[in-house]
């Protein structure tokens, strides 16, 4: 399958589409990532990171490179965010050493594998989203773009556009929510507002 068609395929939510993507392209990203992250499991975290971002753009994936050079932009960026995440974490240690036990607990494989899951959910609310909502939520919690920003890309107002973004934000709280147990859905509920606040405060876990 072609990757225009693969791509077709998996916007309109095919499941064997969206393996046929990941095994693709896998081995030939994860080289990429290994040539500049010599850890081998920092790399296949960055990997996934790679291939949840690359499934959130895909609509917005303009074909004017490759799907594989495309992939190596999304590749550097997160390598980049691993970089600047590590080197906060080295300043603060070194200021704050008693952080690092705290931290350490904040990062034990139960939490990662918590993390990986609302990824795998914010995935699955995406494609239960209309394309308006995807793309107004995208260029806001991915591309970290100001409403400002939106409203000139969208060419709408900006009281427009925030009343766009407020409906989106509704929408995949109902889309997330259906995903949860009644105790994350609690907690999911109870920590929607930080989400659902104004302009440049609430932030999706991407």
């Amino acid at each position: 399958m072609e990757d225009k068609k693969l791509i077709n395929q998996i916007l309109v939510g095919s499941k064997k589409a969206d393996r046929l993507f990941y095994k693709r392209y896998q081995a030939k990203i994860l080289g990429f990532i290994k040539k500049k992250i010599d850890n081998p499991q920092d790399a296949e975290e960055i990997l996934q990171d790679v291939f949840t971002s690359a499934f959130l753009s895909l609509p917005t994936f303009s074909a004017k490179s490759s799907l594989y050079t495309w992939l190596c932009s999304i590749a550097r960026h997160e390598i980049c965010d691993f970089y600047r995440r590590r080197k906060i974490k080295t300043i603060v240690f070194s200021k704050f050493p008693f952080l690092e036990k705290l931290i350490s607990r904040a990062l034990s494989p139960e939490l990662a594998l918590q993390e990986k899951e609302i990824k795998s959910r914010i995935l699955r609310t995406f494609k239960n989203l209309s394309e308006g909502y995807c793309r107004i939520l995208r260029l806001k919690y991915i591309e970290e773009r100001t409403v400002k920003e939106i409203a000139d890309i969208l060419g709408k107002s900006v009281k427009s556009t925030e009343s766009l973004l407020f409906r989106a934000r509704v929408a995949f709280q109902k889309q997330y929510s259906k995903q949860l147990n009644a105790k994350d859905k609690n907690f999911f509920n109870e920590n929607w507002q930080i989400f659902n606040s104004s302009d440049d405060q609430g932030e999706l876990p991407f």
